[in-house]
């Protein structure tokens, strides 16, 4: 007899007894038949006894016509039913640690991290918690199995108590600098240089301390791939709960809900992109560990986009410096053409396409939003769909093709309205009006109604995005307005748009916008000829840019090599230290002193 066919007998003498004992009157309270069933059914054999005890409901529900004693017996088996969901629910951890093992030890060793890992995702309704992780490891070292599995059970042990060891130390890094330099870009220290004197695992001393200073992550495990698993296992676990804990604890930040939510995006794609740089050192080294990095790298991307206010319309690379965007996507282009197609991967293309844009990156750009807006139609992401039709617009202008922009940005406007995406349509309004003033403007059509009809778009769009408390596209929109005010030769208007736009850009913490804004700001003033604060609009417009290595740093550092031409070297230094106390309120003193080196590379150029 097999032993499915020996439990299913068992149960049933089990379920006998209950109902037999329940009908001498001899079941006190539920609780007692409760303990029974704690102490007859084993773990991992709960679809055998449920069987059971579906066919005894329904065989007597069948008889309750026949049968006098049909519904003392039914009353019986409801009570059994409800005692084991009640089972089911308080022995669901134990159970799931059971599947583990039982996962875990069918592996081979190639596959043995990918056997573990997707209980560790949070997506995943069997994830496991750090008192289930323990009682996992305890139970595979109790096993006595191959030695890579002792080696996973060593590591999750010590993974957690080296976090446990941390998580003290998990924000202490954020009161040792100013709000304003939070981040994880190279002049914002971030938390390695702290986090690398207080652990006391090897391989997360050289992890933190690569980072820190800016080296290639790929290289630590092109090098150290021979290291044994369970240090590797143990980098795991202490990556993926130093990552919540800073997301967890951005999150629940009161005084700047929309600051802590850029800082939990930021944490969300930086440890992605440790995740995926680690995964691409082991290739054609060690599968097991490149398998097991890559898909804790879509774990992480997984929990980004599956937030309710995943930014689809950028803005999240705020708390990255131009070099650590670059490694980012960089190091996302190759991985991403290996996840399927599906919603997810839809919205992580939209993010690395709009930071794309950002670097003035129009072809990988629009190949990203092209790819985006098909997985989005594929799966019926409506909101996904309007965004990548809105990005495609911003491209195709800086490209130059207006009529495909407003092609792109009608279609935005219309299906924003069908679904009722007001965002999108904010964003919609604002790309019909900027695309129809940039292509009046090459037809050198001067014709009123055709601006009149561009503005009161753009005005439309601002209205909606300011209604929507949206600071992201209502510094695009007064940004697009203060371009058009500069394009129509009408620099005060356009400078009242774009002082409201840096204002908003600030606001969203948008580094980008905020170059933008100041670079047209910089032209609006130069046009009314007032220098001091064209300079000074010009000189953090390039800077902001040059930050986030956008090459249209080289408009505004173009605009300042035309005023310096114009007045003697002098004069332009007179201009740049009369501003200095303001440049020092915005980027520092290694700000302002960066000015100068920077118009120096622009003319090297």
């Amino acid at each position: 007899m097999s032993e499915s066919n020996s439990l299913a007998n068992r149960y049933q003498q089990l379920i006998d007894s209950i109902v037999d004992i329940t009908l001498k009157g001899k079941i006190r309270s539920k609780e007692q038949v409760y303990r029974m069933l704690l102490k007859e059914i084993e773990l991992g054999t709960g679809e055998i006894f449920e069987r059971i005890l579906d066919e005894n409901i329904q065989k007597t529900t069948a008889q309750l016509e026949k049968k006098l004693k049909a519904t003392r017996i039914l009353r019986a088996l409801q009570t059994i039913q409800g005692e084991w969901e009640r089972w089911q629910k308080e022995n669901q951890k134990e159970q799931v640690i059971s599947l583990a093992i039982e996962q875990i030890k069918r592996a081979d060793s190639q596959h043995l991290l990918s056997s573990f890992l997707p209980f560790l995702d949070q997506s995943n309704h069997n994830s496991l918690n750090r008192e289930q992780l323990q009682k996992l490891s305890e139970s595979l070292k109790d096993s006595n199995d191959a030695v890579e599995t002792l080696e996973l059970a060593n590591g999750i042990r010590d993974g957690l108590r080296e976090f446990s060891r941390l998580e003290p130390e998990l924000i202490t890094w954020i009161y040792e600098q100013s709000q304003s330099t939070l981040g994880f870009g190279s002049e914002k220290q971030g938390p390695w240089p702290w986090w690398e004197k207080k652990t006391s695992l090897p391989l997360a001393q050289m992890l933190f301390k690569t980072l820190a200073n800016n080296e290639s992550i790929r290289e630590l495990s092109d090098k150290s791939y021979q290291v044994e698993l369970r240090a590797w296992v143990e980098l795991i676990l202490l990556l993926h709960f130093l990552e919540r804990g800073l997301v967890k604890w951005f999150d629940e930040q009161p005084y700047n809900a929309k600051f802590g939510q850029r800082l939990s995006y930021s944490t969300l794609l930086i440890f992605s992109m440790i995740f995926a740089q680690l995964s691409q050192g082991f290739t054609g080294k060690n599968s097991n560990l490149r398998e097991g990095y890559f898909l804790m790298m879509l774990q992480s991307l997984r929990q980004l986009t599956k937030r309710k206010d995943f930014p689809l319309y950028g803005g999240i690379f705020a708390s990255f410096s131009g070099e650590n965007l670059q490694y980012t996507l960089t190091y996302f282009d190759d991985p991403l053409k290996e996840v399927e197609r599906t919603q997810e991967k839809a919205r992580i293309l939209t993010l690395l396409a709009y930071s794309q844009l950002t670097l003035g990156n129009y072809k990988q750009a629009k190949q990203f939003h092209l790819e985006a807006l098909e997985i989005a139609q594929e799966s019926s992401d409506k909101a996904c769909e309007i965004a990548n039709f809105n990005h495609l617009s911003r491209i195709c202008i800086a490209e130059k093709d207006y009529d495909q922009a407003i092609n792109y940005s009608q279609r935005a406007l219309m299906f924003s309205r069908q679904v009722g995406d007001k965002l999108g349509e904010a964003n919609g309004l604002i790309n019909v009006g900027y695309s129809e003033v940039f292509r009046a403007k090459e037809l050198e059509q001067m014709n009123t109604e055709i601006y009149e009809s561009a503005i009161n778009y753009l005005e439309q769009g601002a209205t909606l995005a300011e209604r929507l408390e949206d600071y992201q596209s209502q510094a695009l929109a007064y940004n697009s307005l203060g371009i058009a005010y500069v394009i129509l030769s009408q620099p005060s208007a356009a400078i009242t748009a774009l002082e409201k736009g840096i204002k908003m850009a600030l606001n969203s913490g948008n580094t980008y916008l905020q170059g933008l804004n100041f670079t047209y700001l910089a032209e609006a003033y130069y046009t009314l000829e007032n220098l001091l604060q064209a300079v000074y609009s010009g000189c953090l417009g390039m800077y902001l840019l040059h930050q986030i290595d956008s090459s249209e740093y080289r408009q505004a550092a173009g605009l300042l090599t035309v005023i310096k031409g114009k007045i003697t070297d002098k004069e332009f230094k007179t201009l740049l230290e009369q501003n200095r106390p303001n440049f020092i309120k915005l980027i520092g003193v290694d700000g302002y002193d960066e000015l100068p080196k920077l118009l120096e590379e622009y003319k090297a150029g």
